[in-house]
């Protein structure tokens, strides 16, 4: 048996019982090539077809309660990335890999120019179709996403500067806090303000033999999560791109007593701010039917700390396009 395939009998592998996604999606799984299927979760709802692309490492059901919302509106869908979550994995050869991915998917699920909403390197899918394809879309979202893997057309920051920013991070949960599920999530609301689907959590982490939240999982697909060196800088199809800027980092520096975090938190924020501007500059160039904004004070995942603002934009968007 190929490598390839035991690693996508693995990959799905039933998830342990007594717990069940409250989510309201159907879930598939669409072969996308011989030896390669993806999860895909589907919210229902009517009207143009919204494709949401997680970010680096995370599975389709970290938009669980985000995309509800969103079906009130538009049907609204959700890929697991390959090698990530109950999706299988094979080696992606180059970023235009990942793309492929996408447009099979909508290919199999039979869409009609849908609108691509790509969430950080999600904006690197968005970008591979947007410029080989632009006529299979009907616009792209990009939440966070519009950086060097997703637009680059050279005269921008790169992006070993911007990874190279290390934020300040919070204290690890306690004892208590990783003693089950909800007591993770109430601890991601206690530091940044917002937290995590309890399903998105369960596809990071195990659960211990004595019911406890495991150690994250070490997913294949983290090899090859940013494929290649290829550089997206025209354009050419609608797109709303959002940006935290600045970024903010949560209710555990606002509500900090510790000088010495609160100003190293002030001195990455600013530092990120500038790199961020030069960047939106990079994609004002790169994406001529852009609609640029920014949300000061925003999280990365900035659909679920602004979750409300992020929403009324993709409707006004979504909404103009023919």
């Amino acid at each position: 048996m190929r490598i390839a395939a035991v690693l996508a009998l693995l990959a799905l592998a039933p998830q342990p019982t007594g717990w069940k996604d409250p989510s309201p999606h159907v879930t598939r799984f669409i072969t996308v090539n011989p030896d390669l299927r993806l999860e895909v979760l589907d919210w229902g709802g009517s009207g143009r077809a919204l494709v949401l692309l997680a970010g680096g490492g995370d599975t389709a059901h970290v938009f669980d309660d985000f995309a509800p919302k969103l079906a009130r509106d538009f049907h609204v869908y959700g890929i697991t990335r390959r090698g990530f979550g109950q999706s299988g994995f094979v080696r992606a050869s180059g970023a235009d890999a990942y793309g492929d991915d996408v447009l099979a998917v909508t290919r199999a699920l039979a869409l009609n120019r849908p609108v691509l909403v790509g969430h950080s390197v999600g904006g690197q899918e968005l970008s591979s179709v947007a410029t080989r394809y632009p006529n299979r879309i009907a616009g792209l979202v990009y939440l966070e996403a519009a950086y060097p893997y997703a637009v680059d057309n050279g005269t921008g920051p790169t992006l070993d500067e911007m990874q190279n920013l290390r934020p300040p991070q919070p204290p690890p949960p306690s004892e208590s806090e990783a003693a089950s599920f909800p007591a993770l999530q109430q601890y991601f609301s206690r530091v940044l303000g917002f937290t995590y689907p309890e399903a998105e959590l369960r596809q990071q982490r195990p659960v211990t033999s004595n019911g406890r939240v495991g150690k994250p999982r070490d997913f294949p697909g983290y090899a090859t999560l940013i494929a290649g060196t290829k550089k997206f800088g025209d354009i050419r199809v609608p797109a709303l791109v959002v940006f935290a800027s600045p970024h903010g980092f949560g209710s555990w520096v606002d509500n900090n007593t510790d000088a010495a975090i609160r100003r190293q938190a002030a001195a990455h924020s600013a530092a990120s701010e500038l790199l961020v501007e030069r960047q939106i500059k990079v994609a004002e160039a790169s994406i001529p039917r852009a609609r640029i904004v920014r949300l000061p004070g925003a999280n990365h995942y900035v659909y679920l700390s602004n979750e409300a603002d992020v929403i009324r934009e993709m409707r006004f968007f979504v909404r103009g396009l023919p």
